[in-house]
Order: C-alpha cells, then structure tokens, then sequence
C-alpha cells in the first residue's frame, strides 16, 4: 500500500465529524437537562464506538492499513485507562452532591476542557520524542512504574478540599453553596457575581483529567507517534466517556481484576517502548493488539467469575 501523507483536509473532515456529534449530543438531545437513563447512555455510548471504528475504516480505506492499526490500538488502550477513571467521577459527583440531571452537563464540558489539554500534552509529548529521543526511555520507565503502582495503590478517593486549583480559585472568586438550578454561575443582588458548587466539581473533574492524561498519554505515544492518529484516537475515547460513565457507573467497581490488567498493559507498552527502541520492530502493532485485547478479556472474565466478595472469601 503506498504510503499517504497527513493532510490538512483529514484534520478538517476530522473537526467537522466531531463538531457536529458535540452539537447533536448537546444541542438536541440534550438541550434540557435530565438524567440520563442506562438505556440512553448504552444507545450513546454504542453511536460513539460506532463513529470511531467508521473514523477507523476510513483511516484503513483512504490512509493507510498500518496507521489503521496504531488508531484502533491506541482507542483500545485509551479507553480502557479511561473506565478506571470513572470510579472518580462517581465520588466526585457524590461528594458535591450533583443531581444527576445535571451531571451530563458537568461531564460534557469537563470533556470539552480536557479535548484542548490533551492537545497540548500530545503536541508536546510529539515534539518531544523528535527533538530528543532519549525521552522514549524516560516515557517508557514511567509507564513501567505507573503499571507496577497501580497493582500496589488503594483505591483512589479524591480530596476536592485539599485541591490546589479549588483552593486557589476560592481565593480569587467567590462560590455559593447552592447549585442554582445547574447553573455555573450566579448573579446575586447586589453581592456580585459568584460561582456554583458545580463549577467546583467542573474544575475538579478538569485537574483529574489533566493527572489521568499524564499517565495515559505517554502509553499511546508508544503505540504511534503520528499526531493525527495519537490524537483523533484520544478524542473519540474521551467523548464517548460520558455516555459509558451512565452506563456502567454502577457497575465499574465489580471490575475488580480491570486494575491489574491495566497494570500489565501499561508495564507491556512501557517495556515495548524500550525494546523496539534496541531491537527494531521486535513486537508488532498486531502483536500487540492482540496482547492488550487478550489481557482485557482476561480481566473483565476474571472479575465476572470471581468477583471481590468471593475472593474475600477464599482469602478468609
């Protein structure tokens, strides 16, 4: 297959599809706030995988097979970092005691904030690894240490109080307790403009995203180094994080082996990133595909067979 350069039209078709999908998901079904069923998050969260493997064939179709393989794998890896993400967003939704009417809202721009983040952690994750090549070591190490920490690490319960960022911003802007009909802000008499309890959980929900994005994009720079493909993967995986937080919510703390899959996907890829680096190509993009989506089945059958409950057991 002759080889095809990136081009400007497929970053523009690219903002096109995305902004349009933000449009219908926020300006028609979701013009009015309310709670967002399991049967509406199921139906959303398969419209967002469907678009992304569509985004995915057209990758394979008009740019290149290999390319094709990189975007599914780094999809794949990202959205399954992002799942161990959500037990966050449920403790943090609880902690602010956020209707879940307006969770969706909270969740969407939280989203939107991350999409220009991640940009920027990317492009200079890209510009890093060209201008200094040493830094695949340094990237590749950390992974290796983060898989290792997480096998290790409690159960993570976010201090909103104790954020510096909510800290900062309650010295500088004065916040209301009341959420004011899910409004950011409120204007009150002649007392000024203040800011809801839910611009706190927003900005929350923000520094999260921002300490996630550390670990995971350094993973699926180890999968590709093309721009284009590291970020539209990492974007259709954020966007369809809303509708797969409805819809496993409640579910996402019964994947109790999910942690130490990721542990070992994230040691595999952090390893990878090191030894193609001596020996050329060593572990393939198919190869490690199938090594990733192999470890996730694993996982997820595991905890399903053996849930925490009868693992306390035996353990007893």
């Amino acid at each position: 297959m002759l080889h095809y350069e990136i081009t400007i039209w497929n970053w523009i078709i690219f903002l096109i599809l995305i902004t349009i999908m933000l449009i219908i998901d926020l300006g028609v079904f979701n013009k009015k706030s309310h709670e967002i069923k399991i049967k509406e998050a199921l139906i959303w969260s398969a419209v967002w995988i469907a678009v992304a493997l569509l985004f995915n064939l057209g990758i394979y179709i008009f740019i290149d097979k290999i390319k094709a393989i990189e975007f599914f794998t780094a999809y794949i890896v990202e959205k399954s970092l992002s799942v161990d993400n959500l037990f966050v967003f449920v403790m943090l939704f609880s902690y602010f005691n956020v209707d879940v009417k307006y969770q969706h809202k909270v969740l969407f721009w939280g989203i939107i904030g991350a999409i220009g983040m991640r940009a920027v952690l990317i492009f200079a994750g890209i510009a890093l690894l060209n201008t200094f090549n040493w830094i695949i070591y340094v990237f590749g190490i950390f992974l290796i240490y983060t898989g290792i920490k997480m096998v290790f690490q409690k159960e993570h319960v976010p201090h909103p109080e104790k954020n510096p960022l909510v800290k900062i911003f309650k010295k500088i802007f004065p916040v209301t307790d009341q959420t004011y009909n899910g409004k950011f802000f409120v204007k009150l008499n002649n007392a000024g403009t203040f800011a809801t309890p839910l611009f706190i959980a927003l900005l929350v929900i923000e520094f999260s995203d921002l300490i996630f994005a550390v670990d995971s994009i350094p993973a699926v720079l180890a999968i590709s180094k093309d721009s284009f493909i590291v970020f539209t993967s990492n974007i259709f995986a954020i966007l369809g994080l809303r509708a797969l937080y409805f819809a496993i919510a409640g579910i996402v703390k019964y994947f109790y082996y999910l942690k130490y899959g990721l542990s070992i996907i994230l040691v595999f890829i952090g390893s990878k990133m090191i030894l193609n680096e001596f020996y050329d190509h060593l572990i393939g993009n198919l190869a490690s595909l199938a090594i990733i989506l192999s470890v996730l089945t694993i996982s997820i059958i595991a905890s399903l067979i053996f849930p925490e409950s009868k693992k306390n057991k035996l353990n007893n």
